[in-house]
């Protein structure tokens, strides 16, 4: 089913309604280098997998907009986003804190002018076309419309798979992320046509990165 111009109007509209929920302290970079200790330990280390909800690499957030860092730790502090770790860090953190970690993380790859253009094979095609993923994620998942969506070029394909999900997932105190916009796109698909979408975007040029830390290189 191929989403209509209404349709991709509508999503645009969503998009910018949503981003007024992000954070809107003033990160400082400094500040945010010294808060981080948390962090390192699985998203300072190349390659570090995660076991639950499943086995996956960590997400990279080197080089990710600071909005949507934001926007997500507070997800996490609020419930919104289901992960028993990753919401007992977020709840550890002020409004000031997240804001300062997110811009040390946006600060760890600069975002690059231009992005390679790669034509997807045809069923991919298909897929991003269903999900309209362009309208909010921009061409090649690496310029988002609005700086709090995330970039998603290159990420780890196994994180992707798992995080697109989890937008399906409902009732379960543990695992989930409740989000207007993403859970309907998700539940469109099956998860053998997500694991299609993830690989493609993980094969991506982008710009996020896992910024070894000394103390595990």
């Amino acid at each position: 089913m191929i989403k209509t111009w209404t349709t991709v109007f509508a999503m645009f509209v969503a998009c910018a309604t949503s981003s007024a929920t992000a954070q809107t302290a003033q990160g400082d970079i400094q500040a945010g280098k010294g808060k981080v200790a948390m962090c390192i330990g699985c998203h300072g280390i190349p390659g570090y997998q995660a076991s639950f909800p499943e086995v996956h690499k960590v997400p990279m957030i080197g080089g990710q907009s600071a909005a949507y860092m934001a926007a997500a730790l507070d997800a996490y502090r609020k419930g919104d986003r289901r992960h028993p770790t990753m919401r007992g860090i977020a709840q550890s953190l002020s409004d000031q804190d997240i804001a300062d970690v997110s811009a040390y993380y946006e600060a760890q790859s600069p975002a690059r002018a231009e992005v390679q253009p790669h034509d997807p094979p045809t069923q991919v095609a298909a897929l991003i076309e269903k999900g309209a993923c362009f309208s909010c994620h921009g061409q090649n998942f690496g310029k988002p419309i609005d700086a709090s969506y995330p970039k998603v070029a290159g990420q780890h394909a196994d994180y992707v798979l798992v995080a697109l999900k989890s937008y399906k997932t409902t009732d379960n105190a543990r695992v989930g992320r409740s989000n207007g916009i993403m859970a309907p796109i998700a539940q469109q698909f099956s998860n053998q046509e997500l694991k299609l979408l993830a690989n493609y975007i993980g094969k991506l040029d982008g710009d996020l990165k896992t910024v070894p830390q000394p103390h595990f290189r």
